[in-house]
C-alpha cells in the first residue's frame, strides 16, 4: 500500500533567519580582535599560577569572563537561569579550573522523541528578544506574511498590514520577507530527501514537503523510527516541523497542519475518519471556495460528505470535490519527485518530417556535436546514451548506446549510433529528436604526452569493445576473474572488459572450466590415490598414459549441510591422443560420507 509522508515547517520564514543570525554572531565571536583597538580586557598576571587556582587578595581566577578588571559586573544566577542552555556561560568561564564531565552515552538524548516533542516549542522571546514579523510589499500596502510565536500570542497574523501591527504592538521588529531564499531552503531539504532517504521527494506548497515512502521504512526501522530520526535532524537545523503519514499525499498534508499531534501515523482505510472534524481548509481548497462554504454554513470537512456530487461541484466547483476525493484515495494525486542532478540533454525540432537514413544520421551528429559542448562545460563524461526519436504519428522511437568507460569523443558516438542506426523505424518521418545523457560520470582533461615522446602508451581499448558489443551484444565480452571460494566452479566469475582481474591462485587450472562437472561412466582406476586408467565421457572413450595428484578439496560446510564433509580428490591426466582432462572423485575412499566415489569431468587443459 502506498504511504506517504508530509512535513510541515510552520515558522520556516522566521527560523531561517534566526539561522542566518546566528550564523553570523558565531562569526563575529571567532573573529580575532582588531590589533588597532588593543585588548578589550587587561588581564591581570599571576606570578606563580600553578601554586593556587585563584590570585592572591581572593577574587575570581585570572582570565574569568564575568571579573576581568571590573570591566563587566557578575550577573546574578537569576540572570544565568533564565539564558538559554546553549547561551549559559561554563564553568570554567565563571572561575572555576575544571569541572566534571558528563558521561557521553548519559549526555545523549534519548531516541524516545515523544517527551521531546512535548516539551520542544518555538520561544520567540528567547530567540529573538522581542515579537518579529516578516513584511513583504503588496501594492502600496506592506503586508504581514510570517510571525514568531510570541507575534502570535499578541494577536499578530499573516495578512495583517504592517501599519496596523505596529500601532498593536509598539515594540515590533518588522524585517523584509525573502519568499526566494524560503523557496530555496525548501529545495535543498527536498534534495537532500531525494538522495537520503526516499527517491521520490517533492515540495509541497510554501512550508512543506511530500516524501513517498512507499517500500523504504524498513531501512530506518519502522515509519515511526524513521519521523523520530527525521524530526531530530530538523531539530538540529533549529527548524520546528509536524509530520504526518498517511495512505494519501491529501490525508497526509490536512493532518500534517490541522493534526492534534506532532507526528502522526494514520493506518490505511482510516482517511474518512481522521479527516472528519477537521476544518475545510485542510483540503486545500481556493478561497473563493471557502468563502462560497462559510455562506451555506458548512465548516468541517465531514459536512461535505452526505452532499450529493452535483450539488456540490456547482456551489463550490468541481476542483473541491477532486480534493475530497483524493484525500479519501478515491482518485489519484501524483507527487513530482525532484530529480537532484539534472542529466545532460539537448533537443531538435524539424521544420519538415525526416525519413532517410542519411538525413537521420546529420542530426544524430549534429545532436552529438551539441552534447559534446554541453559535457565539456560540465566536465562530465558520457557511459550511457539515449536517442529519443518523435514521429509524426506520435509514436516514440529510442535508441541506446553504452560505452565501457566515461567519453565524449564525438566521432566515437557518432560510429556507435551509426551501428544501430537500422533499427529505428522512421515511419512517416521524424519531427523531434533529442540525446540525453542518463549515466554519466566526472571526467577531466587528460595529458596527450610531449610531441616527441617515444615511451608509447598503450592504445585505448575501450572504443574497439564498445563497438563489438554494439554488434554482438553488452554480454558477448567479459573477462574472468578470481572469485574467494574453494570449490573450483564458484572461485571464478565474469567482470568487465575493462575492470582489473584479481589475483590468480597459485595452483595449475584448466584453460576451460565447465560450467557443470559431468559424469565419467566406465571408468577404470585403483583405489584410494591414483588416476583413472580409462574413462568413457560424451560417448567416447579415453585411456590414461599420465596423470598428477590428487589435489584435495573440501567442501564449503557454511553454505549448505550437504558440503560439510564433502570431499573432492582432482587428477591432471593426459591421454593416448595429447588431450589433458582435469577430473575428480566423489569422496576420499575411506569414508563413504565423503563422497558416493563417482568420477566427473570438469575442465580441459590446452
Amino acid at each position: 500500500m502506498p504511504r506517504v509522508a508530509s512535513l510541515f515547517l510552520p515558522h520556516l520564514a522566521i527560523e531561517r533567519l534566526r539561522r542566518i543570525e546566528r550564523m553570523r554572531g558565531m562569526a563575529r565571536s571567532a573573529a580575532p580582535p582588531d590589533a588597532a583597538q588593543g585588548p578589550r580586557f587587561a588581564q591581570p598576571v599571576d606570578d606563580d599560577p600553578g601554586a593556587c587556582s585563584v590570585p592572591r587578595g581572593g577574587g575570581w581566577r585570572p582570565g574569568a569572563r564575568w571579573a576581568r578588571d571590573g570591566a563587566i559586573a557578575r550577573p546574578s544566577q537569576a540572570d544565568l537561569d533564565a539564558l538559554p542552555a546553549h547561551q549559559r556561560p561554563t564553568m570554567r568561564e565563571m572561575g572555576r579550573r575544571s569541572e566534571h564531565a558528563e558521561h557521553p552515552f548519559k549526555a545523549m538524548p534519548s531516541d524516545d522523541v515523544g517527551g521531546v516533542l512535548a516539551t520542544h516549542t518555538l520561544n520567540c522571546a528567547t530567540l529573538w528578544g522581542r515579537p518579529t514579523v516578516l513584511v513583504l510589499r503588496t501594492g502600496q500596502r506592506d503586508v504581514i506574511t510570517a510571525a514568531c510565536a510570541v507575534a502570535l500570542d499578541l494577536g499578530l497574523r499573516p495578512g495583517m498590514v504592517a501599519a496596523h501591527a505596529r500601532a498593536l504592538v509598539a515594540d515590533l521588529d518588522v524585517q523584509e520577507a525573502n519568499p526566494d531564499a524560503d523557496r530555496a531552503l525548501l529545495d535543498r531539504l527536498a534534495l537532500h530527501a531525494a538522495r537520503h532517504w526516499t527517491p521520490t521527494a517533492s515540495v509541497s506548497g510554501e512550508d512543506g514537503l511530500w516524501l513517498d515512502l512507499t517500500g523504504t521504512t524498513h531501512l530506518f526501522g519502522g515509519e515511526e523510527r524513521f519521523c523520530r530520526r527525521l524530526l531530530a535532524f530538523l531539530r538540529r537545523l533549529g527548524l520546528t516541523a509536524r509530520i504526518a503519514i498517511a495512505a494519501t499525499p491529501g490525508a497526509a498534508h490536512a493532518l500534517a497542519r490541522f493534526g492534534s499531534d506532532d507526528m502522526i501515523l494514520l493506518p490505511v482505510g482510516q482517511e474518512a475518519q481522521a479527516l472528519a472534524d477537521l476544518p475545510l481548509a485542510a483540503l486545500r481548497l481556493e478561497p473563493d471556495a471557502l468563502n462560497a462554504a462559510t455562506r451555506f454554513g458548512l465548516e468541517r470537512i465531514d459536512d461535505l460528505y452526505p452532499m450529493p456530487r452535483a450539488p456540490l461541484a456547482r456551489r463550490l466547483g468541481l476542483r473541491t470535490v477532486e480534493r475530497l476525493d483524493q484525500a479519501r484515495g478515491l482518485m489519484a494525486e501524483p507527487i513530482i519527485a525532484v530529480v537532484p542532478t539534472q542529466a545532460p540533454l539537448v533537443t531538435r525540432q524539424m521544420l519538415e518530417p525526416i525519413g532517410t537514413p542519411e538525413s537521420i544520421m546529420q542530426v544524430i551528429c549534429d545532436l552529438v556535436d551539441d552534447l559534446v559542448i554541453l559535457l565539456r562545460e560540465r566536465g562530465l563524461g558520457a557511459r550511457t546514451v539515449l536517442l529519443t526519436a518523435i514521429r509524426v504519428d506520435g509514436e516514440t522511437q529510442r535508441l541506446g548506446i553504452g560505452a565501457s568507460r566515461a567519453t565524449r569523443d564525438a566521432k566515437h558516438l557518432e560510429r556507435m549510433f551509426g551501428l544501430k542506426l537500422a533499427q529505428l523505424e522512421p515511419g512517416l518521418g521524424i519531427e523531434t529528436m533529442e540525446l540525453a545523457v542518463p549515466h554519466h560520470e566526472l571526467l577531466g582533461a587528460e595529458a596527450a604526452g610531449a610531441l616527441l615522446d617515444g615511451s608509447g602508451q598503450a592504445r585505448d581499448l575501450a572504443p574497439l569493445l564498445d563497438q563489438l558489443s554494439a554488434r554482438a551484444g553488452p554480454s558477448a565480452l567479459f573477462r574472468l576473474s578470481s572469485h574467494e571460494s574453494d570449490v573450483p566452479e564458484r572461485a571464478m566469475r565474469r567482470i568487465a572488459p575493462l575492470d582489473e582481474p584479481a589475483g590468480w591462485p597459485s595452483w595449475k587450472r584448466p584453460v576451460r572450466l565447465l560450467r557443470r562437472p559431468e559424469l565419467l561412466s566406465n571408468v577404470v582406476a585403483l583405489m584410494p590415490d591414483h588416476p583413472p586408467r580409462r574413462f568413457t565421457w560424451r560417448r567416447q572413450d579415453y585411456r590414461i598414459v599420465a596423470g598428477d595428484g590428487p589435489e584435495r578439496i573440501h567442501g564449503e560446510w557454511w553454505r549448505t549441510d550437504r558440503e560439510k564433509w564433502a570431499v573432492r580428490d582432482y587428477f591432471r591426466v593426459e591421454a593416448q591422443g595429447g588431450e589433458r582432462f582435469w577430473l575428480f572423485r566423489r569422496g576420499d575412499g575411506v569414508d563413504a560420507g565423503t563422497g558416493d566415489l563417482s568420477w566427473h569431468m570438469h575442465g580441459l587443459f590446452g
